[in-house]
Protein backbone atom coordinates (compact mmCIF):
# COMPACT_ATOMS: atom_id res chain seq x y z
CA UNK A 1 0.00 0.00 0.00
CA UNK A 2 3.06 2.52 1.08
CA UNK A 3 4.46 1.96 -2.39
CA UNK A 4 1.18 2.39 -4.31
CA UNK A 5 1.20 5.73 -2.15
CA UNK A 6 4.25 6.81 -3.53
CA UNK A 7 3.61 6.24 -6.83
CA UNK A 8 0.31 7.60 -6.66
CA UNK A 9 2.32 10.92 -5.12
CA UNK A 10 4.91 10.75 -7.99
CA UNK A 11 2.75 10.46 -11.05
CA UNK A 12 0.78 13.38 -9.91
CA UNK A 13 3.76 15.44 -9.40
CA UNK A 14 4.93 14.58 -12.32
CA UNK A 15 1.66 15.38 -14.06
CA UNK A 16 1.08 18.95 -12.34
CA UNK A 17 4.99 20.02 -13.82
CA UNK A 18 4.04 18.60 -16.94
CA UNK A 19 0.79 20.70 -16.99
CA UNK A 20 2.66 23.56 -15.77
CA UNK A 21 5.68 23.04 -18.49
CA UNK A 22 2.70 22.59 -20.93
CA UNK A 23 1.00 26.77 -20.18
CA UNK A 24 4.47 28.10 -20.86
CA UNK A 25 6.44 30.68 -18.75
CA UNK A 26 4.50 33.35 -16.64
CA UNK A 27 3.26 35.89 -18.33
CA UNK A 28 5.48 39.05 -17.81
CA UNK A 29 3.42 41.89 -15.74
CA UNK A 30 1.09 43.71 -17.93
CA UNK A 31 3.19 47.01 -19.63
CA UNK A 32 -0.52 49.36 -18.76
CA UNK A 33 0.23 49.84 -15.38
CA UNK A 34 2.20 51.99 -12.47
CA UNK A 35 3.19 55.72 -12.69
CA UNK A 36 5.97 55.96 -15.48
CA UNK A 37 6.90 59.81 -15.06
CA UNK A 38 10.75 60.00 -13.43
CA UNK A 39 11.26 62.01 -10.04
CA UNK A 40 7.56 63.19 -9.89
CA UNK A 41 8.04 65.02 -6.37
CA UNK A 42 11.41 66.71 -7.67
CA UNK A 43 12.89 65.47 -5.20
CA UNK A 44 16.00 65.48 -6.87
CA UNK A 45 15.70 68.46 -8.24
CA UNK A 46 14.75 68.60 -12.05
CA UNK A 47 16.24 64.63 -12.70
CA UNK A 48 13.71 63.97 -15.74
CA UNK A 49 12.72 67.14 -16.23
CA UNK A 50 13.60 70.22 -18.45
CA UNK A 51 13.85 73.33 -16.99
CA UNK A 52 15.22 76.97 -16.78
CA UNK A 53 16.93 77.91 -13.65
CA UNK A 54 15.17 78.84 -10.13
CA UNK A 55 12.43 76.13 -10.55
CA UNK A 56 12.80 73.42 -7.89
CA UNK A 57 12.77 74.86 -4.19
CA UNK A 58 12.77 72.86 -1.11
CA UNK A 59 9.43 73.37 0.86
CA UNK A 60 9.36 75.24 4.57
CA UNK A 61 6.69 75.98 7.32
CA UNK A 62 5.62 78.92 5.59
CA UNK A 63 5.17 77.34 1.71
CA UNK A 64 5.96 73.49 2.55
CA UNK A 65 5.63 70.71 -0.06
CA UNK A 66 2.40 68.82 -0.73
CA UNK A 67 4.24 65.85 -0.32
CA UNK A 68 8.28 65.29 0.33
CA UNK A 69 10.17 68.12 0.73
CA UNK A 70 10.41 69.94 -2.57
CA UNK A 71 8.50 71.13 -5.40
CA UNK A 72 8.56 73.57 -8.71
CA UNK A 73 7.94 77.23 -8.54
CA UNK A 74 7.07 79.15 -11.34
CA UNK A 75 6.94 83.02 -11.80
CA UNK A 76 6.30 84.69 -8.37
CA UNK A 77 9.29 87.44 -8.95
CA UNK A 78 7.40 90.52 -9.97
CA UNK A 79 9.10 90.35 -13.56
CA UNK A 80 8.27 90.38 -17.08
CA UNK A 81 9.20 86.65 -17.42
CA UNK A 82 8.11 83.38 -18.21
CA UNK A 83 9.40 79.72 -16.87
CA UNK A 84 8.55 76.97 -18.25
CA UNK A 85 9.22 72.53 -17.15
CA UNK A 86 8.86 69.74 -19.11
CA UNK A 87 8.94 65.78 -18.79
CA UNK A 88 8.83 63.25 -21.46
CA UNK A 89 7.95 59.27 -21.32
CA UNK A 90 6.91 56.82 -23.57
CA UNK A 91 3.74 55.85 -23.38
CA UNK A 92 3.46 51.61 -25.02
CA UNK A 93 0.95 50.89 -27.41
CA UNK A 94 -2.84 49.80 -25.72
CA UNK A 95 -2.26 52.28 -22.82
CA UNK A 96 -4.24 54.67 -20.95
CA UNK A 97 -2.45 57.44 -19.79
CA UNK A 98 -3.76 59.87 -16.66
CA UNK A 99 -1.80 63.10 -15.89
CA UNK A 100 -2.33 63.57 -12.49
CA UNK A 101 -0.78 67.03 -10.32
CA UNK A 102 -0.84 69.03 -7.40
CA UNK A 103 -0.84 73.06 -7.93
CA UNK A 104 -1.47 76.06 -5.68
CA UNK A 105 -1.08 79.85 -5.88
CA UNK A 106 0.03 82.54 -3.53
CA UNK A 107 -0.65 85.87 -4.96
CA UNK A 108 -1.21 89.82 -4.07
CA UNK A 109 -2.72 90.25 -7.28
CA UNK A 110 -6.34 91.41 -8.03
CA UNK A 111 -6.98 90.86 -11.76
CA UNK A 112 -5.86 88.40 -14.23
CA UNK A 113 -2.41 88.80 -15.71
CA UNK A 114 0.06 86.48 -14.40
CA UNK A 115 -0.51 82.44 -15.13
CA UNK A 116 0.23 78.76 -15.36
CA UNK A 117 -0.67 76.53 -18.37
CA UNK A 118 -0.52 73.15 -17.53
CA UNK A 119 -0.14 71.23 -21.01
CA UNK A 120 0.21 68.01 -22.90
CA UNK A 121 1.10 66.93 -26.10
CA UNK A 122 0.76 63.05 -27.15
CA UNK A 123 2.41 61.84 -30.05
CA UNK A 124 -0.47 61.93 -33.27
CA UNK A 125 -2.38 64.92 -31.43
CA UNK A 126 -2.05 68.61 -31.44
CA UNK A 127 -0.69 69.59 -28.29
CA UNK A 128 -3.05 71.40 -25.95
CA UNK A 129 -3.34 73.32 -22.90
CA UNK A 130 -5.25 71.00 -20.47
CA UNK A 131 -5.47 73.47 -17.86
CA UNK A 132 -5.07 77.41 -16.77
CA UNK A 133 -5.17 78.87 -13.79
CA UNK A 134 -4.69 82.24 -13.04
CA UNK A 135 -4.56 84.56 -9.78
CA UNK A 136 -7.47 83.39 -8.46
CA UNK A 137 -6.29 79.28 -8.11
CA UNK A 138 -6.67 78.39 -4.47
CA UNK A 139 -3.69 78.64 -2.38
CA UNK A 140 -3.83 75.36 -0.69
CA UNK A 141 -2.60 72.36 -2.67
CA UNK A 142 -5.33 71.47 -5.38
CA UNK A 143 -5.23 68.08 -7.73
CA UNK A 144 -5.95 68.33 -11.02
CA UNK A 145 -6.35 65.24 -13.61
CA UNK A 146 -6.89 64.12 -16.97
CA UNK A 147 -7.20 61.18 -18.98
CA UNK A 148 -6.50 60.28 -22.89
CA UNK A 149 -7.46 56.89 -24.54
CA UNK A 150 -5.41 54.47 -25.59
CA UNK A 151 -3.36 53.95 -29.10
CA UNK A 152 -2.91 50.84 -31.36
CA UNK A 153 0.91 52.05 -31.69
CA UNK A 154 3.97 52.98 -28.67
CA UNK A 155 3.50 57.06 -28.65
CA UNK A 156 5.68 60.13 -26.72
CA UNK A 157 3.72 62.12 -23.90
CA UNK A 158 5.24 65.77 -23.28
CA UNK A 159 3.75 67.48 -20.29
CA UNK A 160 4.61 70.79 -19.78
CA UNK A 161 3.65 73.50 -16.92
CA UNK A 162 4.15 77.30 -18.58
CA UNK A 163 3.95 80.65 -16.27
CA UNK A 164 3.86 83.53 -17.59
CA UNK A 165 3.87 87.25 -15.51
CA UNK A 166 4.21 90.58 -16.27
CA UNK A 167 6.31 93.43 -13.63
CA UNK A 168 3.89 95.48 -11.53
CA UNK A 169 0.35 95.04 -10.79
CA UNK A 170 1.08 92.22 -7.86
CA UNK A 171 2.87 88.77 -7.59
CA UNK A 172 1.51 85.05 -8.38
CA UNK A 173 3.74 82.24 -7.73
CA UNK A 174 2.78 79.04 -9.02
CA UNK A 175 3.56 75.50 -7.02
CA UNK A 176 3.76 72.42 -8.85
CA UNK A 177 4.68 69.33 -7.01
CA UNK A 178 3.38 65.45 -7.12
CA UNK A 179 3.03 64.79 -11.15
CA UNK A 180 2.40 61.39 -12.44
CA UNK A 181 1.70 59.78 -15.95
CA UNK A 182 -0.03 56.38 -14.77
CA UNK A 183 -0.62 53.99 -17.50
CA UNK A 184 -4.15 52.27 -17.31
Amino acid sequence: MRKLVTVVSAVAGLLLATAGAASGPAAAAAPCSGQILTNPGFERGTTGWTSGPRIVVLGDQVRPAHTGRAYAALAGLDLSHSDVIRATVTVPANCTLTLGFWVRATTTETSRGDYLNAGLSVTGVPPKTIFSFAFDHPAQWTRHTTTWSAAATERTAIVSFAAAESAGGGVTAFDVDDVTITLG
